[in-house]
């Protein structure tokens, strides 16, 4: 048995490191999971030297600073092999609990892993001892120093990968410092030594103090040096970081300010508080105005009330805050604000402050208003139209009485005459057109002051023959087709749909209209409707002619309210297609078109067979809408 002892400056330096190489691992460490793919893999190898390399080189400097009396050497592949297995099972480490999906069990593993890793780190360095003597292990002080490895790495991990500031990341590194220190001391008394060769410890300081001194100085400026290294390149990192942090911000206040809003922040508890320059700027008010609630004093008396009640309601419940008022501007003038604000949390889920927006609204909340406005002016002349409609198509209805009686006259009169019958065919059959435009006007002027009561057209959907509906309406549009020469073909057998009768009738007496008004008159015209079923229990209607046609750059604009299909010389005032496209929307359809110039006009609408209902409407309106965009 030998005397030891140790020398109290290199125990200093080798504790010195332990502390900063865990400050350098913890910094490092918490960069793996926030950096990029590319990044990542660069931070957890500065940790993994860092930390790997720190606890090393304060393991060689404690072994420097033991003091036995004997000359030691180093086994320099040995004490190499020492480093490599401490920076390689401090990286794996890193590796398993730096993965995305890593959470607190992963330490657990990885601890004692690393643990383990450092202790056979320890005892391979000290292995690489070259000493005139032999020393032995006490199994129990091993042990103590293995479990104090595991549970300093472990915490060292568990530190790495939790959000920390500056003074707790501090405190942490000299706690782990001290624990890597103990191990490694605690390691070294498990060791005793024992002297093949007497020799005085007084010779043993003449012989090989300096030597050992100064290659502890060595190992320990080297460190220090990576180590400033690494730190200095997390302080680069951070300054870019900021950097990116004041860009967003600038990029914030910008879009805040693109769409006419005010940016400010309260306190947790929802108090105005610190320099607030774009409240200022919009109210006027000082700093010490619109302290705590006196922002409140902007707003507007009506408004004061609930909007302090709903403000502090908000912040209790800790949830986003949507609010609407008007404010006073430094023009004195009262203006809308559309308000939102969102809880910022800290790293353990506390509110730290409040950021919200006023967005200004005024123009918004003006246009509707007169829009309100007008579509009470609309609803009001829409009442008084209908009304006034009325009196002239009571005048028709009498008229056609009176036709009717006619006709029995002219029928008795001209009873023996060669031409009394298809004189009396032709009369049923323009008396038969006038009947059904008095219904049809009939519908109309009622859909209209239904329309100026409720403020919104309402459907009434019904079972519908679509042959026998289109046929009518064909025959309606027969005496306009013959002076141009068309004929219109209808298909036998069109699947029928449950809809609205008046609307579908809008529909497709416009399309038809259309589509005689601009025939080619220079060739024989031709219309044809048609009508398959299509995906998603519907039907697909095709009115198709071989007129003009429309050319490619009009075929959206022609849906346009007041917009001609055709030349501009034609008849119409560009209402009819505008007014189809909306019906068919309304119905849960869609319209489309194909038409080249010279080769016709096909109009091809698509309808359900019967309105959806629940969640089938929802979903089927969202498919609509889909549908529709991407065909514009």
């Amino acid at each position: 048995m030998i005397h030891t002892g140790y020398n109290p400056a290199l125990v200093a330096l080798s504790i010195a490191i332990a502390v900063l190489a865990s400050y350098t691992a913890l910094d490092l460490g918490g960069r793996v999971r926030s950096s990029a793919s590319g990044l990542r893999w660069v931070w957890l190898l500065g940790a993994a030297l860092a930390m790997g390399g720190g606890i090393w080189s304060m393991h060689f400097v404690g072994m420097l600073a033991f003091e036995m009396g004997l000359p030691a050497a180093y086994d320099l592949d040995v004490t190499l092999a020492s480093l490599l297995i401490a920076i390689g099972v401090t990286g794996a480490a890193l590796a398993w609990v730096g993965r995305s999906r890593a959470g607190p069990r992963d330490v657990l593993i990885a601890g004692p892993v690393m643990g383990v890793g450092i202790a056979s780190m320890h005892y391979t360095g000290m292995a690489a001892m070259r000493v005139p003597g032999h020393f032995a292990y006490s199994l129990p002080v091993v042990a103590l120093s293995v479990g104090i490895a595991a549970a300093a790495a472990s915490v060292a991990l568990w530190l790495t990968f939790r959000p920390t500031n500056v003074w707790q990341k501090m405190a942490a590194a000299l706690v782990m410092g001290i624990a890597v220190a103990g191990m490694h001391y605690t390691g070294m008394a498990a060791a005793t030594f024992s002297s093949e060769q007497a020799s005085a410890h007084a010779a043993h300081v003449a012989a090989t103090r300096v030597d050992q001194q100064n290659l502890a100085l060595y190992v320990a400026g080297a460190t220090f040096v990576i180590l400033f290294l690494a730190m200095l390149a997390s302080a680069v990192d951070q300054q870019r970081i900021q950097e990116e942090l004041r860009a967003s911000e600038e990029r914030f206040r910008a879009a805040v300010q693109a769409v006419r809003g005010v940016l400010w922040t309260n306190d947790p508890q929802g108090r105005m508080a610190g320099e607030q320059p774009g409240w200022a700027a919009l109210t006027g008010q000082s700093r010490d105005e619109y302290q705590g609630f006196g922002w409140s004093e902007a707003v507007h008396p009506d408004d004061r009330e609930a909007s302090i009640a709903a403000w502090n309601a908000t912040v209790a419940a800790r949830r986003t805050f949507i609010h609407e008022h008007r404010v006073r501007a430094r023009d004195g003038l009262w203006r809308h604000f559309s308000i939102r604000a969102v809880p910022v949390l800290d790293a353990h889920g506390a509110i730290r402050e409040w950021v919200g927006v006023h967005t200004d609204i005024t123009e918004q909340r003006e246009a509707e208003a007169e829009l309100r406005e007008s579509n009470d002016e609309i609803q009001r002349y829409a009442y008084i139209v209908s009304h006034d409609l009325r009196a002239p198509l009571v005048n028709v209805m009498g008229f056609t009485s009176e036709l009717e009686a006619t006709r029995e006259e002219v029928r008795a009169l001209l009873r023996d005459h060669p031409q009394a019958q298809r004189i009396d065919e032709e009369m049923g059959e323009a008396l038969g057109f006038i009947q059904a435009a008095i219904v049809k006007m009939e519908r109309l002027i009622a859909a209209i002051l239904k329309l100026s009561r409720e403020g919104r057209r309402r459907f009434a959907p019904e079972p519908l023959d679509m042959t026998a509906l289109i046929r009518g309406i064909a025959d309606a549009q027969r005496h306009q087709a013959d002076r141009r020469g068309a004929t219109v073909t209808v298909a036998q057998d069109l699947p029928g749909i449950v809809a609205d009768r008046l609307a579908i009738e809008q529909v497709f007496g416009n399309l038809i209209d259309n589509a005689v008004k601009y025939l080619d008159p220079a060739r024989p015209g031709s219309i044809r409707i048609t009508a398959k079923p299509a995906p998603g229990n519907r039907v697909r209607f095709a009115v198709a002619d071989n007129g003009r046609g429309i050319a490619p750059k009009d075929h959206a604009r022609v849906f346009e309210l007041f917009r001609r299909a055709g030349a501009q010389d034609q008849p119409g005032e560009g209402i009819g297609l505008a007014s189809v496209k909306a019906l068919v929307r309304a119905l849960g359809g869609r319209i489309e078109l194909s038409s080249e110039p010279g080769l016709g006009t096909t109009f091809i609408v698509t309808l359900p067979r019967k309105p959806a209902t629940g969640r089938q409407a929802v979903a089927e309106a969202q498919i609509l809408e889909q549908m529709n965009v991407a065909a514009e």
